[in-house]
Order: C-alpha cells, then structure tokens, then sequence
C-alpha cells in the first residue's frame, strides 16, 4: 500500500524555488520602478475621483515616498508574500495600517497592474533600441557621403556583378534601417496604450478615471477596451517581430562585413581597438567583434521568435503563459539586440575601407558588360537581346580572364559591317566609372541620384530624432506631472 504524500503548505519548497523566487529575482529587476509608478498614480486617481479619502491617500503617499528602494532590491524570497505586488503591499500595511493600505487596491487588479507594468518597460526597451538605431543610421549616412563616389563591385549570387558605390551600398542598408525605426515607432504607439483600469478583465463599478492615470504614467491614448487589455498579446508580439525583422537584416550586413574583412577580399580593415590576436599564430588580426554582432542579432531574432511561439495557441484570456517567465525573454531579446547595434556602431565607426582595392574590382572581371550591351542598343538601335548575344560570346570567347582591350577588339569584330560604332564609344563602355555615372535614375548610383538620397537620409534622422526626444520629453512630463499631484495633495492634507 503506498504511503499518502503530506500535502504541502503554501507555497509548497518545490513551487517556491522554481516558480516563486525567479520571479519575484525578475520582479525586482524590470518591475520595481513601474509598479511604485502604478501605486502613486492609481492612488492619487482614487482620491481625485473620492473613492478614496484624501488625507488616507495622502497617508499612502507618504508611505510610498518612504519605502527604501535598495532594501526592497536586496530582499531575499522567504515565502511570506507571493509575490512583489504582496510584498509592497505588506510593507506599505506596516506604516499606513493595514486597513487604509488596502484601499489602494481599490478598482484595480494584479492582472491590469501586470499589464501596465509590461507596457512600461517594453516601450522603455522600444526607445532605446530606436535610439540606437539611430546612433547606427548617423554613422552609415556619414560613410555613404564620404564614400559617395567610391567604386565598388555590386555582388549577386555571391558573385561579383556590377559596379557600384560604397555609398550606394551603404544606403542600401540606411533604408533598410529606416524602416526599422518606422516599424519601432509604430510598435511604440501600440504598446504606449493604457490598460489600468481594466482590473481582472472587465473594469469595475467605481467611478475611476483612466485618463488621469493615462497621463500621469505616460501613455498615449487607453487601451480601450478592458478584456482585449488583459487578454491580448499582439502588443508584445508585433514589438517581438519588429525587433526579429531588424537582426535579420543586421545579421545578413553584418555577415558582408565578415566577408570583407577576409585576406581574400580586403575591403574592411577594423582598427586595433576592435581586433583580437591569437594565442599562437601571430600574424591573426581575427575580426571578432562583427562575429559578437552577428552572434547577438542572430540570439535576438530566436529570443524573439521564442515568445512568438511560447504565446501561440495559447486561451484568449488572463494567462500566465504571457506574463511572469515570458517577459523576462522580451527584455533579454531587447538587450542582446541593443548590443548588436552599439557594437556594430562602434567597429564600423573605426573601420577603415579599401576604397583602391574595391575600385579596382569593380573595374574587373567583366563587371561593366550589361552597360556595354546597353551602349550597343543606344549606339546602334539593335535590340538588347541581340546586344547581349554580341557581348556574351566575347565574354565566353575570354574564357574568364578578362582584359577591356581585348573585349573592345572581339565586340568590334562581332559587329561586323552591319552596325557603326566607335572603337572609343565600346571601350568607354567597359568603364566602372561610367557605369556608375550613367545610372541617374533614382535609386541609381549615380551621384545625381545618390547625393539627393543621403541628403533625404539626413533629413529622416532628424525628424526621427525630434520624434524621440518629444517621447522621452513626454515621459519625463508625465514623471514631473505625478510628483506634483502627489505633493499637492500632501501638502494640503498638511495644511499648506
């Protein structure tokens, strides 16, 4: 007969050690600030809105401004409280009585508080990685302006194509991570809604007012209606995905630079501040740090996948799959991101380029043929289909070793009698430089098209630094806002 198992008090040591202490280690970490943030707020509501006493609200200010935030960061997990909410709380009950600290949770629940707490901190981590993104947008427009002209060979299929420019590529990549940016701001006015007042899913009979703690936490606008508050995820979801979207594509440039950086291509050369030696071969100057970046985007982007998938096909409803060992993995997603930009700024600042060597290969290995064959079509009227027969079998003819001279020659000889050309015109045509120079269309590398480009790239960074200023500006109103409504209602219950 088997011996029946005691059952356990609350909280049982396994619960406790796997569950309870992790998170109240996170809570302390990401929490701590925005839940005091949420306590100030809603209780200055619920004396504004006469659900709660003044001078018992004002009671509860004074002991929020009281509590010793390092203490309450190096406290232990013990199993007398649940969590960090209980345990604010239970500080809060020995100064202001258990009673009058109880009302304070009047009208609000553990899952709107949570909710907000989350949005607090993801729009934290949102700013931050915009604004280094923008750190790493100011470099790139600074090298694509100064490498505006520099020829470079175009690549396809990992294989050299056409000529191009630094620059040009440069802000092939700027673009890129303006949309970035775009897609972070927009993430930011989704997750920058206010779910307080929500309570456990379906608000409350008391007369709350949500504005007024949309105001003094910050936020723009409410997220409206109270079930979707505390149910939905697509708020840290679509944050999650824009961050995945943003190292998948740092990763793929990052992975050129990695090329570059190669004896065999030569292009890159970071500078002794970001190389690292081997302990046995002295002539390594290993290029590291863009592999830490590589590394960094490509942890991000799976963090960030991985809350995608722990969120999937999970109850449209209050659960704890969305909340306290979920959150932690969006953060961590964030950070290791942020490296990656601020690593790749800083390597890439220092970085110098061969423009000589890149010009050179530019001008090689038959990458100006296409404009060849396009000067045949506006030289001679021949269509490019015929055009580009002509100068496919004087490449097939070369067999690989390319010489301009001698392509000019075969080209010639091809043509025949049958169409008018200049030897001069088919040699100018094998030029990189002019292949570059007649591509003026916009997008084109051409500086025509080029320079209005990064001047317009300029422009999109300041505008978007206006844009997070005015955020971070909001931020810190609303931070001066609470402290002025918590002072005032203080010093009028004293009297002043």
């Amino acid at each position: 007969m088997k011996t029946p198992v005691q059952a356990s008090e609350f909280p049982a040591p396994v619960y406790r050690d796997t569950v309870l202490a992790p998170v109240f280690a996170d809570a302390k970490r990401y929490f701590l600030e925005p839940l005091l943030k949420i306590e100030y707020a809603h209780t200055l509501m619920l004396a504004r809105q006469g659900i709660m006493p003044r001078e018992e609200a004002a009671l509860c200010l004074r002991g929020l401004n009281g509590l010793d935030v390092a203490e309450i960061r190096a406290t232990k997990y013990d199993g007398t409280f649940e969590d960090l909410f209980f345990y604010i709380e239970k500080k809060l009950a020995a100064v202001c009585g258990e009673e009058i600290a109880g009302k304070m949770h009047t009208a609000r629940s553990r899952n709107d508080i949570d909710l907000t707490m989350y949005r607090m901190v993801l729009r934290g981590r949102l700013l931050r990685m915009l604004d280094g993104l923008l750190e790493l947008r100011r470099l790139l427009v600074a090298l694509a302006w100064e490498h505006r002209a520099a020829l470079m060979p175009a690549y396809t299929h990992n294989q050299p194509a056409q000529p191009t420019t630094l620059g040009h590529y440069l802000m092939a990549y700027v673009e890129v991570v303006e949309r970035d940016t775009e897609r972070l701001r927009e993430a930011y006015a989704r997750v920058n809604r206010n779910p307080l007042g929500a309570c456990a899913i379906t608000t409350t009979g008391f007369p709350i007012d949500r504005n007024f703690t949309e105001r003094l936490l910050g936020f723009e606008g409410l997220q409206v209606n109270s079930y979707g508050a505390i149910a939905a995820v697509d708020y840290v979801a679509e944050s999650c995905s824009v961050l995945a979207t943003a190292m998948l594509s740092m990763g793929r440039f990052t992975q050129d630079l990695l090329l570059w950086s190669t004896v065999e291509f030569g292009y890159v050369r970071l500078s002794d501040g970001y190389v690292q030696i081997s302990s046995i071969m002295p002539q390594k100057r290993n290029p590291v740090p863009f592999e830490h970046v590589r590394v960094l985007a490509s942890r991000a982007l799976v963090e960030a996948q991985g809350v995608l998938g722990t969120l999937h096909n999970t109850p449209f409803a209050d659960m704890n799959d969305a909340e306290d060992d979920l959150q932690p993995l969006v953060y961590t997603a964030f950070d290791d991101a942020e490296r990656a930009v601020r690593l790749l700024t800083g390597a890439l600042g220092e970085a110098e380029f061969d423009t000589t060597r890149m010009a050179e290969a530019a001008d090689g290995n038959f990458l100006p043929v296409t404009e060849l064959a396009d000067t045949l079509v506006r030289a001679t009227g021949m269509s490019f289909h015929a055009a580009h027969a002509v100068v496919s079998r004087a490449v097939r003819e070369l067999n690989g070793k390319y010489d301009a001279d001698a392509m000019t020659a075969i080209v010639q000889r091809e043509l025949g009698g049958g169409y008018r050309i200049a030897r001069e015109t088919i040699r100018g045509a094998l030029s990189a430089e002019n292949f570059v120079a007649v591509r003026r269309v916009p997008g084109g590398p051409a500086a025509e098209a080029l320079e209005p480009e990064i001047e317009r790239a300029r422009e999109r960074i300041a505008e978007d630094e206006r844009w997070l200023k005015e955020s971070e500006q909001r931020l810190d109103d609303a931070r001066q806002a609470m402290r002025r409504e918590c002072d005032s209602l203080i010093r009028g219950m004293d009297g002043r």
